[in-house]
């Protein structure tokens, strides 16, 4: 299987930026056989990728390892049985962690964001990769602020290679400490084999739970 194509949510800004206190989300709505998530959003707009946005808005993205930020503390915690996943098809800084040989799989990336541009509007976009996925449902979607900083989170189902996948994704716009007040995208997506994301619920909540971005200093 190739990982690459893991998280659809998560390769479309790959691609296109190098060129060019809140609530936990009910992630058991996702996980579990059965949910009681509220209805989908509904809109009559067509979905444009963020890479797409950041593109039109001419804001060039720079990859960086999270550990190697200065100004930004970004981390996932590594549940007992994952285990860090590297593989050359991978953009330079990704982090990924994974279970076994296959699904689960656990992806962070880090963008520093060079030029103006609206973080809310950024964050109305923020869902839109995995809106594009094939067959996609959405479980549960949300653009409230997490941890003080603008975001976006959606949950829900897709068709990968005539598989069905579960996927989490959240995508944050963040700011680094001053002087700088250097802006970055974090985005978080963790994907499973439907069939197995019950079973596979407890570690990914850990991830999700534990996931951390936080201003230094």
């Amino acid at each position: 299987m190739n990982r690459r194509r893991v998280a659809a949510t998560v390769a479309l800004v790959i691609l296109g930026l190098t060129g060019c206190g809140p609530q936990t989300p009910d992630y058991q709505s996702v996980w579990s056989t059965t949910t009681s998530a509220p209805p989908p959003t509904t809109t009559t707009e067509d979905p444009v990728p963020v890479a797409k946005f950041f593109e039109d808005a001419g804001v060039v993205g720079r990859p960086v390892a999270p550990e190697k930020l200065t100004d930004l503390t970004v981390s996932i915690p590594t549940p007992p049985g994952w285990a860090p996943y590297t593989n050359t098809g991978f953009e330079p800084g990704t982090r990924v962690i994974a279970k076994g040989d296959t699904y689960p799989i656990a992806m962070l990336v880090v963008f520093e964001l060079n030029g103006p541009f609206d973080p809310a509007e950024a964050v109305r976009h923020g869902d839109d990769d995995a809106r594009l996925s094939e067959n996609f449902k959405e479980l549960n979607a949300s653009e409230e602020n997490w941890r003080g900083f603008p975001s976006s989170m959606i949950e829900g189902s897709y068709d990968l290679n005539g598989a069905r996948m579960q996927t989490y994704s959240r995508m944050v716009i963040a700011t680094g400490a001053p002087p700088a007040n250097q802006r970055y995208l974090v985005q978080l997506t963790v994907t499973s084999f439907a069939e197995d994301a019950e079973k596979n619920g407890k570690d990914i909540e850990a991830i999700i739970s534990g996931f951390t971005v936080a201003k230094r200093g």
